[in-house]
């Protein structure tokens, strides 16, 4: 990969949890923040974050403030 793909990579809505905090581990507390403790459940791999937002009551707003302090956390 190179330094200009890195610098574009950010996390997605459609990502899974699993993905998200295997990838990038330091945004797992961000995770917890908003009331996700979603890396530890076993439907992880396969839940997308969207998803698991919808499932623990975020509304969409809530679901874009994660998603913006997340792709911050990982730059």
């Amino acid at each position: 990969m190179t330094r200009k793909q890195k610098v574009r990579e950010q996390i997605r809505a459609d990502m899974s949890l699993g993905e998200i905090a295997g990838r990038w581990p330091q945004v797992v507390p961000i995770m917890y923040k908003y009331g996700l403790h979603c890396p530890t459940c076993p439907v992880a791999a396969s839940e997308s974050l969207r998803d698991g937002a919808r499932v623990h009551g975020l509304s969409d707003k809530q679901l874009e403030l994660m998603l913006k302090e997340m792709n911050r956390a990982i730059k």
